[in-house]
């Protein structure tokens, strides 16, 4: 009979099965901050993922990372903490199209909940039809997780989404890098369905507001062809564990455009080029969502800007 440590040698998603198994050992980081401002009622997290337990849903085989779990539970401490009601529940790239995970966490959390899917020319009509009954609200091209800065291979998927859903009351969500988005600029302006961008549009604070593509995610802004996440501010800071050299990218975006702005954590925070082999753990990022959460309130002029951001253009978006 082979020992407990020849049993964990086997696979590496042995250990992390019962790291998530046991619900008293959480791994998913929670607030050290209090959140310092009046949050208004019904406000969005518009940017989370959920990793359950792999026996239950299995990762992909050609996943880029392997994270650790993060549960619907730790994902309820979190909101609570931020003062924060509803919540858009993201496919993440590890799951590939099977979106049960997501969907599950959905129906957990029941009607404050809506979610973003991963398809592919596989998934059926009925498919999406299940999907929009379980509160999938848009579809996710994933571009930046994978590294892929093509915009030939951009503008197929693209259009290939929006062929997809364009009699839906769906959206398209990208997470790709400004380079991409300038070069796509005009099937965006004319995308039948609404557009969003992940995670400041891929801007990075070391460029500052003048960067390359920045006038072009500006431009879609103003126009209303598209709307922008300030999420994720530390994907493209290097001031930790404030993330305020983003304050001038974010003040630019919501000038540009207010209602066209979302607002998430990117909880529980994958580490997607932590440098291990896809199929090693990749311990979450332990970011303090409070203190991030106060920055935005230093990004917006007003609690009327921050009601518009946090509570009117999410409930329009996600129905």
């Amino acid at each position: 009979m082979l020992s407990r440590r020849q049993m964990l040698a086997i696979t590496p998603l042995a250990a992390a099965a019962m790291r998530r198994s046991r619900s008293a050992d959480p791994i998913a980081s929670q607030p050290a901050t209090a959140v310092k401002f009046t949050v208004p009622p019904n406000a969005w997290d518009c940017h989370t993922h959920i990793f359950g337990d792999p026996k239950q849903f299995p990762f992909a085989a050609g996943r880029t990372y392997t994270p650790e779990g993060a549960s619907v539970a730790e994902m309820r401490a979190l909101h609570r903490a931020l003062h924060t009601t509803r919540v858009v529940i993201v496919q993440p790239s590890v799951y590939g199209t099977d979106n049960s995970c997501t969907l599950d966490a959905i129906r957990q959390l029941g009607a404050n909940a809506r979610g973003i899917a991963v398809i592919d020319d596989s998934t059926s009509d009925p498919a999406l039809d299940d999907m929009h009954r379980g509160g999938i609200r848009g579809i996710r091209i994933n571009l930046a997780t994978v590294g892929q800065t093509d915009p030939e291979l951009g503008r197929r998927r693209f259009a290939a989404a929006v062929a997809r859903i364009r009699n839906r009351k769906w959206h398209i969500q990208m997470y790709t890098q400004l380079s991409v988005i300038a070069a796509l600029q005009k099937e965006i302006s004319a995308s039948p369905v609404p557009v969003v961008f992940d995670h400041f549009g891929g801007a990075q604070a070391a460029g500052g507001t003048s960067q390359a593509g920045f006038d072009v995610l500006l431009e879609l802004l103003r126009a209303g062809h598209a709307y922008v996440k300030v999420s994720a501010p530390y994907r493209g800071s290097t001031a930790a564990p404030d993330f305020s050299d983003m304050a001038p990218l974010a003040k630019a975006l919501i000038a540009a455009n207010v209602r066209r702005i979302l607002w998430g954590t990117d909880w529980p925070h994958p580490d997607t080029a932590s440098g291990k082999q896809p199929t090693d753990i990749s311990p979450l990022r332990q970011i303090d969502d409070g203190r991030v959460f106060n920055q935005f309130a230093t990004w917006t002029a007003s609690a009327e800007v921050r009601k518009t951001i946090l509570v009117d253009n999410p409930a329009s978006l996600y129905d």
